[in-house]
């Protein structure tokens, strides 16, 4: 199948921070399409009628015959007029940075919850654009902009629109509902949350994979989770129970990969994915050292961050893909920041210790003697607890035990004078 030939459009506003086309090509290439070409214009202001400015949009029009395209994708939101108004002049079939975005997204949900979730976006996307005796719907035949619910969906009216979302909101309460029970027993037990967040394609879900390398489900099956070289390569919230190195226990959860300018109905209808954060003992925030757009993305993680949780969760910043840049391979950890490679399991333990102190605090080795009345809790700590240089005599097992300072009054009564 061949894909879709797309010109990228964008308008360059004074004091605006450079746009980001490469994103914008590669949100194109993730959806399947081929970038021709691209096109950034200077102007004071956007265009209300035709985004570029009428003169631009007929100069665009000479390009799409030159040049055989497809689409066009612009930088921006578009209101339904402004589609209207450029694919009359140019022909063209017409999306904005949402539409591609959306799509991605109908494209990657795998659950039930993520196909719900998209299509409730997409249809709030939909339904303010529904103009001109939906005109505007009847150019979604095919191809980028029409997955998920547009090939089904987007022929309706406005009020079976408005029931379908209604119909979808109901059944995300009550999947939150589900979502709530798990939160309360997770809570119940007293095993903390560690939300790994990130940039699009920062390597969360690597990251994940590398934490529970070696673990499986009670069914056999490999915990890892689906993780790949591309944007958004996963939508779903992953939870999986990680080991640290004191013997106690986290769940790290992966949660989708934010971007820049981030439609505001995919915020809202993954709401309450997003908002587990917010229920988070710490949060991972996950870096590629490599991105040549690495202050921005981390400034734009950081701000979505502090809007979903609005509260003071602790942040350790880890920086991802070191492997890229660094040749000498010592441990790096300096100011709070971790450096690691989750492709290559490079400083992994070191992520891990330090989760585990920041979790649960400080821990020593300490030299322990348990009488043989006692052995349960030998068997506890040698099952729970990293344990060295076991031995058993007539009178007990003697053996030094990695205990938290917490619990280390427990164990009191097993200690020597000498320890450590």
């Amino acid at each position: 199948m061949e894909k879709e030939r797309c010109l990228l459009v964008a308008v360059q506003l004074p004091d605006q921070e450079e746009n980001d086309m490469e994103e914008l090509g590669l949100l194109v290439e993730t959806a399947g399409g081929e970038v021709v070409s691209s096109i950034i214009q200077n102007k004071p202001s956007i265009d209300k009628r035709f985004y570029a400015g009428k003169g631009k949009i007929e100069e665009i029009a000479n390009y799409i015959k030159e040049l055989d395209i497809d689409t066009i994708v612009f930088n921006d939101e578009l209101s339904g007029s402004q589609i209207r108004n450029i694919e009359e002049i140019t022909g063209a079939k017409v999306i904005d940075r949402t539409d591609l975005i959306l799509d991605i997204f109908a494209k990657r949900a795998l659950t039930k919850e993520g196909q719900l979730q998209v299509e409730l976006a997409q249809l709030k996307y939909s339904l303010p654009r529904l103009i001109g005796g939906n005109k505007n719907l009847s150019r979604l035949g095919g191809g980028i902009g029409t997955r998920g619910p547009g090939e089904q969906k987007l022929e309706t009216d406005r009020r079976r629109i408005k029931e379908r979302i209604t119909d979808i909101q109901k059944q995300l309460e009550a999947l939150e509902r589900v979502r709530e029970t798990k939160r309360k027993k997770r809570m119940k037990d007293q095993v903390p949350i560690v939300s790994i967040v990130g940039y699009t394609n920062a390597g969360k879900s690597t990251l994940l994979n590398a934490l529970v390398d070696n673990e499986y489900k009670e069914d056999g099956e490999s915990k890892k989770v689906f993780a790949h070289d591309m944007l958004f390569a996963t939508l779903d919230t992953e939870l999986r129970r990680v080991k640290l190195p004191g013997g106690r226990r986290a769940i790290f959860s992966d949660t989708v990969g934010f971007i820049k300018k981030l439609p505001t109905q995919i915020v809202e209808a993954f709401k309450g994915t997003l908002e587990e954060i917010k229920y988070a003992d710490l949060i991972i925030h996950l870096i590629d050292i490599n991105d040549e757009n690495l202050t921005v993305h981390k400034e734009t993680t950081s701000r979505l961050i502090e809007k979903i949780t609005g509260s003071d969760i602790p942040v350790l910043t880890v920086y991802n893909k070191v492997d890229k840049v660094l040749n000498d391979k010592t441990s790096l950890i300096n100011n709070g920041i971790i450096y690691i490679s989750a492709k290559y399991k490079y400083n992994i333990d070191v992520l891990l210790e330090e989760v585990d102190r920041k979790l649960y605090g400080p821990k020593n080795f300490y030299k322990l003697k348990i009488p043989n009345d006692r052995l349960k809790t030998y068997y506890w700590l040698f099952e729970n607890r990293k344990t060295q240089n076991v031995k058993f005599d007539e009178d007990g097992v003697s053996l030094r035990v990695l205990l938290y300072d917490s619990e280390k009054e427990e164990y009191l009564c097993y200690m020597g004078e000498n320890n450590g």
